[in-house]
């Protein structure tokens, strides 16, 4: 499994401020919406593309198309993942989206359900993101994965999440050796209730709150 940690400062300025539990829900939105266009750089820098000869107002010019653009598939693990997909489609305009409901039970068994999924088919050419701004234990991403699974085989899966636990990478790797992470940091710890530590609180509460 690729992990791809994106600490460049821009990014990081964004995490620092969503972070801090000062933060209030419109700052919050915001901050997640700007780290999902800045993952969605990074994911681009991984696709192919090809020259292309153009003609400018003044002539003719040569310029590059990238590959994969029109086949890139977004699934939203709602709630929390709403402004993190807002930021990922200002670069993929054109991606199909899916919406899956997936809720995680409380300590100490931590048993997902999934109440909806809306999915378009996956085809073999896609390239399906994931996205969920807190991936801790991993149990939450495997359902969807498996899930997902039902719509077809895409060409790339990649998981975009805002911070992870090395724990849930390593359950992640055993079961989808081939997926491709991209998040913000990788924190240490996760406590008795399933809350990465230091974390950022709880995404979807944060995000949606009336501050």
């Amino acid at each position: 499994m690729r992990v791809n940690v994106i600490g460049t400062p821009l990014i990081l300025h964004e995490l620092t401020r969503i972070r801090d539990r000062r933060t209030g829900g419109i700052a919050f939105r915001k901050g997640l919406t700007h780290i999902g266009r800045y993952f969605g750089y990074e994911i681009t820098k991984s696709f192919g593309y090809r020259e292309k000869d153009i003609t400018t107002p003044f002539g003719p010019a040569k310029g590059i198309e990238i590959e994969d653009m029109e086949n890139v598939l977004i699934v939203n693990v709602l709630r929390a993942s709403i402004p993190l997909v807002d930021g990922l489609l200002k670069v993929f305009p054109d991606a199909r989206v899916g919406i899956v409901s997936a809720f995680r039970g409380p300590a100490p068994d931590f048993e997902i359900s999934i109440d909806y999924i809306r999915v378009p088919e996956i085809k073999r050419e896609d390239v399906v993101i994931v996205a969920d701004p807190m991936v801790a234990t991993g149990s939450t991403m495997l359902h969807v994965l498996k899930e997902l699974e039902k719509f077809g085989t895409p060409e790339r899966e990649i998981i975009a999440c805002v911070l992870t636990t090395q724990y849930a990478i390593d359950r992640l790797e055993k079961e989808h050796p081939s997926a491709e992470l991209y998040t913000a940091a990788i924190d240490p710890e996760i406590d008795s209730h399933g809350y990465i530590i230091p974390g950022l609180g709880d995404a979807g509460d944060r995000a949606f709150s009336k501050a």
